[in-house]
């Protein structure tokens, strides 16, 4: 029985075999199936995502050497992804077509501006029609023309920051849109930004917040923005003045006179603009238009006791541009912009009222009496006839 019971008991070398043996299968196993690995992040596989590109260029401080100079290339993720582009899911690659990885290529242009200006042009391929009327601009003249530092698309829209400018639906510029739109114009036109914002219009839109008045691109365009020293730009302006201050829906609210365009065209100044404006529109005239009057980026408050021409002694001024022997009782002959009425300048009111009857009431007997004298002469030869 002892003899039996110890055989029944496997070897210490047999255990010990056994587990060698399963910790080799193990090893063996585990050398052909590899573990699970954890889901790599986007910019880790996909070389085209813009979390790939962030992945470095969110970082704080960072350039890129161009000639002897540094351009920043540190994009805020958060700026970037509030932006347009970003909301329409475009790629970084879209623009910078020629970056595929990492390390970049090496930039050929020597000066910032220059890159600038070489990488611009890839707007057109989402942006056609406005890139092409940027062709007949005036900016584009003056690029043409060797002017690096005219103005070109990612002067106005940073394309890493840029928001939605019009309505999705609407199409119309957005009230915000309005309100950024002169400082973008200021990067270059700061002199004038100075003068417009210190104006009625300006006022109205940086400090209240009115998008009613105009700001640069209702008098100059957008895209293909016009040289205004022109005289036909010139010629051009009451119409151009008019697009606002003959509009019932705006000029009501302010209690503004929508006859502007109206009395100005009825009198010896406007009607010689106008038909410069339809017959010779490059020709210049000498008769004053809007701007003449009541300036140009400075316009003022027609009561402004400073330069507002509602009061004669200021409106004197403007008159002796061109009438330099006028008088303080000059200005006393112009009626402004308002259609004469018992209450305003009541003459002239009752004068025209007069000659609307008189000059029907003449006409009217002259022809009248033409009829019967032709009605008197046929009856009087058929009566002669008559009698022969």
């Amino acid at each position: 029985m002892k003899q039996a019971s110890h055989l029944l008991k496997p070897p210490r070398f047999w255990i010990l075999s056994l587990v060698a043996g399963i910790g080799l299968f193990l090893f063996a196993l585990a050398t052909l199936v590899p573990p699970a690995k954890a889901a790599p992040l986007p910019y880790q596989t996909d070389r085209t995502s813009n979390d790939y590109c962030l992945a470095c260029h969110q970082q704080e401080g960072i350039s890129k050497k161009i000639g002897n100079e540094s351009l920043p290339v540190t994009i805020n993720p958060t700026e970037f992804h509030l932006s347009v582009h970003a909301e329409e899911q475009l790629l970084c690659v879209d623009c910078h077509t020629n970056i595929v990885d990492y390390p970049h290529p090496d930039v050929k242009e020597k000066t910032i501006r220059d890159f600038s200006l070489d990488m611009y042009t890839s707007c057109k391929k989402c942006h056609k029609d406005q890139y092409e009327l940027v062709q007949d601009s005036v900016h584009q003249k003056a690029l043409d023309s060797g002017n690096k530092n005219a103005a070109i698309c990612t002067d106005c829209h940073n394309p890493h920051t840029q928001k939605r400018m019009t309505g999705q639906t609407s199409g119309q510029l957005t009230p915000a849109a309005r309100l950024s739109i002169p400082e973008k114009c200021a990067k270059c036109h700061s002199a004038i930004y100075d003068q417009y914002k210190n104006s009625v219009h300006g006022k109205a839109l940086t400090e209240e917040g009115n998008t009613d008045v105009p700001t640069c691109i209702d008098c100059h365009g957008v895209h293909n923005i016009q040289s205004p020293t022109t005289a036909s730009f010139r010629n051009s302006t009451p119409a151009l003045c008019a697009k606002c201050h003959t509009d019932p829906t705006i000029m009501d609210k302010y209690g503004i006179s929508t006859q502007v365009l109206s009395t100005y065209v009825a009198d010896f100044h406007g009607s010689t603009v106008k038909l410069f404006e339809e017959q010779f529109p490059d020709q210049p005239t000498n008769k004053p238009v809007c701007t003449d009057c009541h300036g140009i980026h400075n316009i003022v408050k027609v009561d402004d006791p400073q330069a507002g021409i509602a009061l004669k002694q200021n409106l004197l001024v403007k008159c002796q541009r061109c009438h330099p022997d006028a008088t303080a009782n000059f200005p006393g002959a112009w009626m402004s912009h308002y259609v004469p009425s018992p209450t305003r300048n009541p003459l002239v009111y009752y004068v025209n009222l007069f000659y609307k009857f008189f000059i029907p009431a003449v006409l009217g007997g002259m022809t009248l009496f033409v009829i019967t004298d032709i009605y008197r002469r046929i009856v009087n030869r058929r009566k002669g006839n008559q009698h022969s």
